[in-house]
């Protein structure tokens, strides 16, 4: 197994042992302290060398143990350091990579010295308090100037070495800040502004060691930063590039920690204890550029992406980012991308971390409970509450869009449920959150905010089931020239579907539809799918699409025209019905096939002539496991005391599909 010797100390070079952790391949990882040494993270394949090492002391570590790799990870300003290891490898024959800092700008404000001596002489020449944020290892130059005990405040790690070199520069006790980084912005305005600082003096270190931190953090402050400038780099490589040698040359895995973090609604009230920890932790957030301005954390890398694979192309092409938080609102179970993204971060360490839902937060609002409310979402999508409402009672829906709440509305008293009480959430958990309460009739006209939640409530009323419904429920009229608009009767119409064996995503043909009773049965029981209702009477279609507005069915198209042509530009089929073909029945099931070999199709007809022709065209076209069913029906009317039975037309009804076991497996 090879072996490799990383320096590490620094950010980078923690990160760097977690990518390493668990891999295969051993490292000794060599800190200068055992404070240093606690940071490193624990696995079988690591071992720790905790203590200064001057040049003589890695020459012999190299020469005792023999490492194919050093790796460089120490700090920028720790040059004597790296000439050290350097000089180690070239005597061993190691191969010596220097791993950098990525390098940040200081802003015009700043003073930009050479080094700590010319920053405590700048100081001397300018009042005012300072924190010093350059460590514990030189104090001394602080100490030349005359008045540095009232007016100085270093920062140091909880050492007690650090603490000793304080005590012995001079510093009373009153003036050392003795704690462990990283800093916010905010935690460094609230120091600035206790000590009463008018400079910060801090090193050029980069973004890993808070560099823009504490910029930001004196600009806040009213503060001015003395910045003493980064030495130039040797040659080497920025963390991405490390990792990518390292998996090219030892076949190691790229595998990092995927936080997937339901936010809540967004505001920071709503977010959990352990989402926000997820979101302290990370060094890179991913997800809606809205999301991330709310939980945004500073110093924290941020990439607005929405759609699954592009979050998983830029966790892919930022190797140099180790624990990522991928941010969905409300809840990450609850319509989120979390279930298409979780395939696409195979090999990594994933863990989903749940947050509250708007259907939570509304329902809360109301004082009622969700466990009873149907969940669905019209976000981005074609369809209507009305069918969800009629059969559950209670929907909790996602909307978007200003007018979402006027559709929902104009959808429900068309279909005759004005009187249904409609709840709207909008901008939940914000300072100006509104919950607006009313009848769908009166909120007809009323606007509401982007992304707003809906609760609707309508009275239990026993409805029968999208199947078979009775022939009254369905708009009747007299046609052109007198002619009465066929209709599917009820009884053929139940028997028709149920051959059709539709699924709640189908896509249905439905091929002469007269009134479009079989198209509105169809709708409702694929809410999920969609219905393409192809008539070429005029007078037939505009009857359809009144049918389709009183079901209030958004999923339900009428198209008008002759088939097979009007079929040319629809999407492929999974269901076709055929409910009246005008002679052109082998051309409509040859256009319905070439879009999806694997249609099902179930033919209606009244007259021998039909049943011939669908018995040729089964045949013509291969559909070996096809069936003809014969109805007979009679219905019972009332004659005096008497019920007699008046028999209507017989009806063949004809379901086909090549491969149908296949096909249904």
């Amino acid at each position: 197994m090879s072996e490799i010797c990383v320096f590490a100390g620094t950010t980078e070079g923690r990160r760097l042992l977690e990518f390493l952790a668990g891999q295969d391949v051993r490292v000794l990882a060599c800190v200068a302290t055992d404070y240093g040494e606690t940071l490193i993270p624990r696995a079988e394949n690591i071992a720790v060398s905790a203590g200064r090492l001057d040049g003589e002391a890695m020459k012999a570590l190299f020469a005792g143990r023999r490492f194919e790799l050093a790796i460089d990870a120490t700090h920028p300003f720790a040059t004597a350091v790296s000439e050290n290891i350097a000089a180690a490898c070239a005597a061993a024959g190691t191969e010596y990579l220097r791993l950098n800092r990525q390098d940040s700008s200081a802003d015009g404000d700043a003073v930009i010295v050479e080094s700590i001596e010319a920053a405590a002489r700048f100081l001397a020449e300018h009042p005012g308090n300072a924190l010093l944020a350059t460590g514990s290892k030189a104090l001394t130059p602080y100490t030349a100037v005359p008045d540095y005990r009232e007016r100085f405040f270093p920062r140091v790690l909880p050492m007690e070495t650090s603490l000793r070199a304080c005590a012995e520069a001079g510093f009373a006790p009153a003036h050392i800040i003795a704690m462990q980084g990283p800093f916010s912005v905010d935690m460094n305005v609230a120091m600035l502004k206790t000590v009463r600082a008018q400079w910060l003096v801090t090193k050029a270190s980069g973004d890993s060691g808070g560099f823009g931190d504490k910029l930001e953090a004196a600009r806040l402050a009213g503060a001015r930063c003395i910045v003493i400038g980064r030495p130039e780099q040797a040659s080497g490589m920025d963390f991405g590039e490390v990792v990518a040698l390292l998996t090219g040359r030892y076949g190691l895995r790229d595998v990092r920690q995927i936080d997937i973090v339901g936010i809540g609604m967004g505001a920071p009230g709503t977010l959990t204890h352990e989402a926000s920890d997820a979101l302290d932790a990370c060094d890179c957030m991913i997800g809606a550029k809205r999301m991330l301005e709310a939980v945004g954390r500073d110093g924290v890398a941020r990439y607005g992406e929405i759609a699954p694979a592009r979050i998983a192309g830029t966790i892919a092409a930022h190797p140099e980012h180790r624990r990522i938080a991928v941010v969905m609102s409300g809840d990450s179970g609850f319509f989120s991308g979390t279930k298409k993204l979780l395939p696409l971060l195979e090999g990594h360490r994933v863990r989903v971390i749940p947050g509250l839902s708007s259907m939570q937060v509304l329902c809360a609002r109301l004082k009622t409970s969700w466990d009873d409310a149907r969940a669905i979402s019209l976000h981005g999508r074609a369809g209507s509450v009305v069918p969800e409402v009629l059969k559950y009672g209670k929907v909790f829906a996602l909307t978007d869009g200003a007018d979402a709440l006027k559709r929902v509305c104009a959808d429900l008293c068309d279909a005759g449920m004005g009187d249904a009480r409609v709840s709207a959430g909008q901008r939940l958990s914000y300072s100006d959150e509104a919950v607006l309460t009313g009848r769908a009739a009166e909120l007809t006209e009323t606007d509401c905010a982007p992304l707003s939640a809906l609760l609707i409530e309508y009275p239990a009323r026993p409805r029968p089931l999208p199947v078979g419904l009775p022939d009254e429920a369905f708009l009747r009229e007299i046609g052109e020239n007198g002619r009465t608009v066929p209709m599917t009767k009820s009884e053929v119409r139940a028997v028709s579907v149920s051959k059709l064996r539709l699924t709640e995503n189908a896509v249905v043909w439905d091929v002469g539809a007269g009134t479009g009773s079989v198209s509105v049965e169809a709708a409702l029981l694929c809410p999920a799918g969609h219905v393409y209702a192809v008539e070429c009477r005029e007078d037939a279609a505009a009857l359809i699409g009144r049918n389709a507005r009183k079901f209030a069915l958004r999923n339900l198209s009428v198209v008008r025209g002759m088939a097979p042509e009007a079929l040319a530009e629809l999407p492929a089929p999974t269901h076709v019905f055929i409910g009246g073909s005008s002679g052109n029945l082998r051309p409509i099931v040859e256009a319905a096939l070439e879009k999806n070999p694997g249609v099902r199709i179930v033919v209606n007809a009244i007259a021998l002539e039909s049943v011939g022709e669908i018995t040729a065209t089964m045949d013509a076209l291969d559909f070996g496991d096809g069936e003809i069913v014969q109805l007979s029906l009679a219905r019972s009317r009332r004659v005096g005391r008497y019920n007699m039975m008046n028999g209507l037309n017989p009806i063949w009804i004809a379901a086909m599909q090549r491969g149908s076991a296949e096909n249904e497996d």
